[in-house]
């Protein structure tokens, strides 16, 4: 899972995991049957998107929440959970796992850099790179994972068995000692699968006296690869920091299990669990391979964390009522060390539960484990009585009186080839934001005086409320006028300059409504008409008739004939006379306000206007 945002929505995406049923019964073999575990985890943990049977097993494909990517993306983490969820055993491996005998380590390690929280190493000498032990191949085909060879499969297995990422280098392919270091500009590394990396400073990585030999946290490099050849072997088990590892990352596109699981964050103190199943597991493969003491630098120790929470404030939080008892059940299954006085927990955080912060994180910790269907739903306790915002009631009040004047509202660019405040990546020409409405509200009503003699407009008034910007701040100011005259004040000197506006909430004018839809009447007249944003079509027709004919009885004609697309007109514009006849000319204006008009589209209605004035009797000039 990773997350973005869209225009201030923070939006996550959930993790995949895909959980083996049989997997999960090593350590808990009292597990219910495969589809009962998956509603115990929708209802209480994570969705369960599928189970599917597959040969002898069921596969659950579950959507981990980002909270709990450090410690679910694993089978034990899973197993850990459902047994405290459930109440029933966990069987703890550690324990089984056998501990080699090994001599004194010859690898020589150092981290310099701070992004490397801890870095185990452990040389192992004698191994043999072979095919898989069939339950190997078993489990990872069994979770979509390709079987490469005996070592690598290793790692693997340890990581989507305890969460903890691993790492395998052929030794004798290594100069010198194991440095964890930040990339030098410029330096490169061929990946396992074959793929070009050019690196940056900013990038983390690990090396050898010649080179880099991996990506920290990402992917393994070529150099270093394990082959039917290698005899001898490190194991790298590490803990690198999240942020670095997500930008290395993405900026190589390159996207891995062992960078999903790092990119959340994972306690260091996995690290050292890992190693002992790392090379349990080698030692199961290779029982003839002769191990060293593991290297482990940890120069900066996971400090233990508390956090302390109220029964009251559970409940409050929860909007039900919580006992202690439960919450001290909870905490029992769940491993917690706590103590309690007066209804006051403090409780000491699981190194694995790096979500754990705040007393709320607890609310919520207790709430899915009880359930959500034990919170009964009440409706709260609201005052409906609406909070009058003062600002967008002046704003109201402003564009009210406004139209009640007779001015049209226009919205201006507020981007500016000059300015006080300038913006970045943007056109050359519109770098700045605007410090007055003033030009734009000109530039608006030379524009519209173009068109004025073509539409129904007496004359141009128009106003805008909007936002300037100067050094000082932003500020809201109403500019209006006309040809004549343009006037910009402040918002709040335009409200206090009337007497409209008297201030009190109980006295603010409401917001004059639909007037952008629908035609309002004041004393008889149109405060507004919705105009059309599509183009307008003009066109002229002029008629000879006899002169008797008065321009009245052709306006009528042309009129009832011209269709409902007509905005303006007929509108005499032309007349002259010759002989015993007289022409009249006319022009009208057609515009939709669904779309464009085409030429076909006022064809057809001019020419049936045509043919109706010749059935008159009359000539189309």
């Amino acid at each position: 899972m990773f997350g973005f945002f869209i225009r201030g929505i923070y939006v996550l995406i959930n993790f995949e995991m895909r959980i083996s049923y049989n997997w999960l019964k090593w350590y808990i073999p009292d597990a219910p049957d495969a589809q009962k575990l998956a509603d115990s985890f929708t209802y209480h943990l994570a969705e369960v998107e599928s189970v599917e049977a597959h040969n002898d097993d069921f596969i659950l494909d579950i959507k981990i929440l980002p909270n709990r990517a450090h410690d679910l993306l694993s089978h034990q983490g899973m197993a850990r959970e459902l047994a405290s969820l459930l109440n029933i055993k966990y069987a703890d491996p550690t324990e089984l796992y056998k501990i080699p005998s090994s001599k004194p380590s010859t690898l020589s390690l150092k981290i310099e850099s701070e992004k490397c929280r801890r870095y185990m190493g452990r040389i192992i000498r004698g191994v043999k790179v072979e095919p898989s032990p069939g339950w190997v191949v078993k489990h990872l085909e069994s979770i979509g994972q390709r079987s490469i060879n005996n070592m690598v499969d290793a790692a693997n297995i340890v990581m989507f068995d305890c969460g903890q990422p691993a790492h395998v280098f052929d030794l004798n392919k290594i100069k010198g000692g194991i440095v964890v270091r930040q990339a030098k500009e410029g330096e490169a590394m061929t990946t396992l699968d074959n793929k070009e990396c050019n690196l940056k400073v900013s990038d983390l990585v690990i090396a050898d006296d010649d080179g880099v030999l991996a990506v920290a946290g990402v992917k393994g490099g070529k150099s270093a690869e394990v082959d039917i050849e290698t005899t001898d072997i490190i194991l790298e088990v590490a803990n690198f920091d999240p942020v670095s590892v997500r930008k290395t990352a993405s900026r190589l596109n390159i996207f891995t299990d062992a960078k999903k699981r790092f990119e959340n964050d994972l306690s260091p103190e996995l690290g050292g669990y890992a190693m002992r199943e790392f090379s349990a597991t080698i030692l199961e493969m290779c029982p003839g391979a002769v191990f060293e003491d593991v290297v482990d630098e940890y120069p900066i120790k996971q400090k233990e964390q508390k956090l302390s929470f109220s029964v009251d404030k559970i409940a409050k939080i929860l909007g039900e009522k919580i006992s202690e008892p439960q919450i001290k059940d909870i905490l029992e299954r769940y491993s917690f060390t706590y103590k309690e006085k007066n209804g006051q927990f403090e409780i000491a955080v699981p190194y694995m539960r790096l979500d754990l912060t705040l007393e709320e994180d607890m609310a919520e910790e207790i709430g899915r484990i009880l359930g959500y269907d034990k919170v009964k739903p009440k409706i709260p306790k609201i005052n409906f009585q609406p909070k009058v915002n003062e600002t967008f009631a002046k704003i109201s009040w402003a564009r009210k009186k406004l139209l009640e004047e007779g001015h049209c509202e226009v919205m201006t660019y507020a981007f500016k080839e000059t300015g006080e405040v300038e913006v970045l990546a943007s056109a050359s020409d519109k770098k700045f934001l605007r410090t007055n409405l003033i030009d734009g509200l000109m530039e608006s009503i030379k524009l519209n005086s173009v068109n004025a003699p073509l539409l129904d407009v007496s004359e141009i008034k128009v106003f805008e409320v909007g936002t300037v910007f100067t050094k000082e701040g932003e500020e809201i100011h109403v500019a209006y006028g006309d040809k004549k005259k343009v006037t910009e004040v402040k918002l709040d000197e335009y409200a206090s300059s009337t007497n409209g506006f008297l201030g009190s909430s109980e006295k603010i004018p409401r917001p004059l409504e639909n007037h952008s839809s629908t035609s309002q009447k004041h004393s008889g007249e149109e405060l507004f008409r919705l105009w059309s944003t599509f183009p307008f079509v003009a066109r002229d027709v002029a008629v000879w008739v006899p002169e008797e004919v008065e321009s009245d009885q052709v306006c009528k004609v042309i009129k009832e004939n011209s269709g409902d697309l007509v905005v303006k007109g007929p509108e005499l514009f032309d007349e002259f006379k010759k002989g015993d006849k007289i022409s009249y000319a006319f022009r009208i204006v057609f515009q939709s306000y669904e779309k464009t008009l085409t030429d076909a589209e006022v064809n057809e209605w001019m020419d049936k206007t045509k043919s109706q004035i010749e059935k008159k009797g009359w000539q189309v000039r």
